[in-house]
């Protein structure tokens, strides 16, 4: 019995011709850890030991973080890679375990549906948040609104 071996890649015109989207899934994977690494931490920094700690978090301190474009900024990164970090890999689990192609499919397509809808819904809290409602009690409000 022989083991019959398939060399990699099958043609050169192919190699030179495709995306190899593999190693821009593994070179994504590497890279956005290590800024979700730095966005996390500086969060849990910013949140948990600047000023008061965890006690000065509440409505204000988000409302007045939020009002910040620096920080809807870094949050929105912060939102965007992790999520698509953990749907890459998910997608490469799904690669790895699931052997029936039409299932493979159908899993991946669920995966970018419920990434897609999640992301959305996480930008449209982000890009919405009103950090002055019109009925909040004053005392719950940061400095900057008009009670």
């Amino acid at each position: 019995m022989t083991i019959e071996t398939i060399e990699y890649p099958r043609s050169a015109a192919a190699a030179k011709n495709s995306t190899n989207w593999e190693r821009i899934g593994w070179a994504f994977m590497r890279v956005s850890g290590v800024l979700l690494v730095i966005l996390i931490f500086g969060h849990l920094f910013t949140n948990l030991m600047v000023g008061q700690g965890v006690a000065a978090i509440d409505f204000a301190f988000v409302a007045g973080k939020m009002a910040d474009p620096f920080w809807v900024v870094w949050d929105t990164l912060m939102l965007v890679l992790a999520f698509i970090h953990g749907a890459n890999g998910m997608r490469t689990i799904i690669n790895d375990y699931v052997s029936k192609a039409s299932t493979r499919r159908a899993l991946q397509v669920t995966l970018f549906i419920v990434t897609t809808v999640l992301i959305v819904l996480g930008l449209l809290v982000i890009y919405t948040f009103d950090p002055c409602p019109a009925n909040g009690a004053a005392e719950n409000l940061p400095s900057f609104c008009s009670a």
